[in-house]
């Protein structure tokens, strides 16, 4: 039953973040920002997370609240996927690009920052 309860802590908690952050769109020479901007900063924390779960031995509940929880509610695959198809069906194929691109890339970024940041943490604290 815990484990349903963090899992569902943690998936409200995202989803009530990623809602604020997509409240007010925001564009950059056309191209989407807000989904660009979840998806960077919710790859940032998970691989932090992962670094930090296995330098602190942390138990699986953990897991549950914040990467499987809070990170899978807080990023958003679907989201990226439709702005990107209505960048298509507006011919906007330069921004297509760009957006799939830009959060592929800087998604993978956020990840490896993450863990960067991570076990500079865990080597200098731990």
């Amino acid at each position: 039953m815990i484990e349903f309860v963090l899992l569902a802590v943690g998936a409200v908690a995202g989803a009530f973040l990623r809602y604020i952050m997509v409240a007010s769109p925001q564009n950059i020479a056309g191209l989407p920002v807000n989904v660009l901007a979840i998806n960077v900063v919710g790859s940032f924390i998970l691989g932090l997370f992962s670094v930090l779960a296995v330098a602190l031995n942390l138990n699986s509940n953990y897991t549950l609240l914040i990467a499987t929880g809070f990170c899978g509610a807080f990023t958003t695959m679907s989201s990226f996927a439709l702005e990107t198809s209505n960048l298509m069906d507006s011919n906007r194929f330069i921004l297509v690009a760009l957006n799939i691109l830009a959060n592929v890339g800087l998604s993978l970024g956020g990840v490896l920052g993450g863990k960067f940041v991570g076990e500079a943490l865990t080597t200098r604290v731990l």
